[in-house]
């Protein structure tokens, strides 16, 4: 896979911000977070189209993982976190960040030769715990959040696929209800 312009600025930002930092994972929200505040700012609307960029910047800083001295699963959560923070700060949609951050999430992590499976359900337990902070319904956030993780895994490759569905299905933190219904609607016939 090759990263996109912006999914390439932002894991040469989380790089340059996370090296020599006493703490690598405050560090890394931080640099998340500035670089989706930074872009939304630049945008007079913050549609959907424009919360694409939020993909991008997630998508760069977790394939950044290893050059940064963390783990995928490490930068996974916190950077789904910072991501979905700073959208709400700017008035975005809360629900359709989660569903941005969990896609460049997956994306990241399989761009790091990471475990695309456990990166699918740190995302998505990650997005819904940030979402419900911010007063987001978390069934709708979970269901945003697992689809968009499906998708993701679906675009790598279907052993990716049927992997990330079996852990999120696992995930013992993710409501099951809602889960199973998502895996359901997704199977590939």
């Amino acid at each position: 896979m090759v990263l996109s312009k912006i999914a390439e600025e932002a894991r040469k930002t989380v790089i340059t911000t996370v090296k020599g930092a006493d703490d690598v994972l405050s560090a890394l929200r931080s640099a998340v977070k500035n670089q989706i505040i930074g872009i939304l700012k630049d945008v007079s609307d913050i549609a959907t189209a424009s919360l694409d960029a939020v993909t991008d910047v997630i998508k760069g800083a977790v394939s950044s993982a290893s050059e940064v001295g963390s783990t995928v699963t490490n930068v996974v959560k916190d950077a789904v976190s910072a991501a979905i923070n700073a959208v709400s700060e700017v008035g975005g949609d809360v629900l359709t960040a989660t569903r941005k951050a969990v896609r460049g999430a997956v994306a990241g992590a399989a761009e790091a030769g990471g475990d695309v499976a456990e990166a699918a359900v740190t995302a998505v337990e990650s997005a819904v715990d940030t979402a419900g902070k911010l007063g987001a319904d978390t069934a709708d956030a979970a269901r945003e959040a697992a689809m968009a993780a499906v998708r993701a895994a679906d675009e790598v490759g279907d052993e990716v696929g049927k992997s990330v569905r079996d852990a999120l299905l696992s995930a013992a933190s993710l409501p099951k209800d809602i889960i199973e219904s998502v895996v359901k609607g997704s199977d590939k016939k």
